[in-house]
């Protein structure tokens, strides 16, 4: 008759040797029992021998039968209150739900634990030294996986989530006023200087170049006598000859009405694109027109594209990405998160109550996917698993069984001896 608990086939190899140890120190039991039983007329000793023995035998039979009934029937006879774990699972999985529950996802339990630990500090000694033995491990592995997450989603969807995202905002953006108040701020600034002499030179540089174009022109207009007598080369050089000069004083003369006026109607320009809904709506216009344009779109385009290979270059290769400015304003970021006190407590203080608020939430959806897995399981993979767990303490609650059982048997034979 095998006195086995039929362990599990994929046991840990300790535990299997447990198990043969108590299931052999039980087989040593009854032939040291029947050994004495032989020799029990021989000697004296015969008998504190034969008790220790049997009483072993039943103290190691009560513990194989107590612990096999945990697991399943022994000897696969369905003896009531047996195989107490596969028959009470689900009780099992509600317990251990509750208990979590009571005892782990409490708000008050959570934030006391939570006082405890400085989230601050270790992100920043995370980030202030990052060539760590930890953190390098740690780093890797957040790279591989954003890599791989990057990687494993829809680039069509997600570009066009991307790029969307960005149009809307594009779209949204009110422009004019923006473009009022840089204009109204370079002008205070006199930022505005430079433009507007480099818009005289290049008129001037434009008239130079064109200068025979515009003779062409009061050629072809002026009337026959004028063109008979030359005065239309003289008109055209007069012309220009003016627009020229005209040009150099607006250059030369910060003073000069012309040029007063041009700064005149840039001040105007800038009050309109602050204040006339007119204007902001033509403003508004040409932004659509620009943002609608296929060379916009495809500029978008490109943009997208660049970002996503950025992002997986730098999730491929985090020391790259972390060797250079990137990774000097972290490593600052992370001097000053372990150093300033007053930023790591906020910081804590954050994390605490995000966590807190996280169990307060979501603490019931936690305990209700523990019962439900448990639910979920078959008995004999529960059983397995709690087996798995425990099952090299339970061999040893057999093997003391054994011993002990024998103990108290040659305790009680030698009272009874003795008296």
């Amino acid at each position: 008759m095998a006195l086995t608990a039929q362990p599990m086939t994929d046991a840990d190899p300790l535990d299997r040797r447990m198990h043969m140890v108590a299931t052999g120190l039980l087989l040593a039991m009854a032939a040291l029992f029947l050994a004495a039983r032989w020799f029990a007329d021989g000697h004296p000793a015969a008998g504190f021998v034969q008790a220790f023995a049997e009483a072993a035998m039943v103290g190691g039979l009560a513990d194989w039968f107590a612990v096999t009934a945990l697991f399943r029937h022994p000897l696969r006879i369905p003896i009531p209150h047996t195989a107490i774990i596969p028959k009470n699972k689900d009780r099992i999985g509600d317990a251990l739900a509750t208990f979590l529950r009571s005892n782990f996802l409490v708000p008050y339990v959570v934030a006391r634990r939570m006082r405890r630990l400085d989230i601050a500090g270790a992100v920043g000694r995370f980030l202030a030294n990052p060539d760590g033995a930890v953190a390098g491990r740690l780093r890797q592995g957040a790279s591989r996986l954003a890599a791989d997450v990057l990687e494993a989603m829809d680039q069509e969807r997600l570009g066009g989530m991307a790029k969307g995202a960005l149009v809307q905002r594009l779209s949204g953006l009110n422009l004019a006023p923006l473009l009022g108040q840089a204009l109204d701020a370079a002008m205070r600034e006199g930022r505005h200087e430079p433009v507007l002499d480099n818009a005289i030179r290049w008129a001037a540089r434009a008239l130079d170049d064109h200068a025979d174009m515009i003779r062409q022109m009061v050629h072809e207009r002026a009337g026959a006598i004028m063109r008979f007598t030359g005065l239309d080369e003289k008109l055209a050089n007069a012309i220009i000859d003016g627009l020229l000069k005209l040009l150099m004083e607006m250059e030369v003369d910060p003073h000069h009405p012309v040029r007063l006026r041009a700064l005149d109607g840039l001040e105007r320009l800038a009050w309109r694109l602050q204040n006339e809904a007119e204007m902001q709506t033509r403003v508004a216009a040409i932004r659509d027109e620009i943002i609608a344009n296929p060379a916009m779109q495809r500029w978008i385009d490109g943009l997208w594209e660049q970002g996503r290979t950025a992002l997986l270059k730098a999730a491929r290769d985090p020391d790259a990405a972390l060797a250079g400015r990137l990774g000097e304003v972290m490593k600052q970021v992370g001097v000053s998160m372990e150093g300033d006190a007053r930023l790591k407590a906020v910081i804590n203080r954050f994390a605490r109550r995000a966590v807190v608020g996280l169990t307060a939430s979501y603490g019931d959806g936690i305990v209700k996917l523990v019962s439900e897995t448990v639910r979920g399981w078959d008995a004999q993979t529960i059983t397995d698993r709690l087996e798995r767990t425990v099952g090299r303490d339970l061999q040893y609650i057999r093997v003391n069984g054994t011993l002990v059982g024998g103990l108290v048997g040659l305790a009680i034979h030698t009272v009874d001896v003795v008296m």
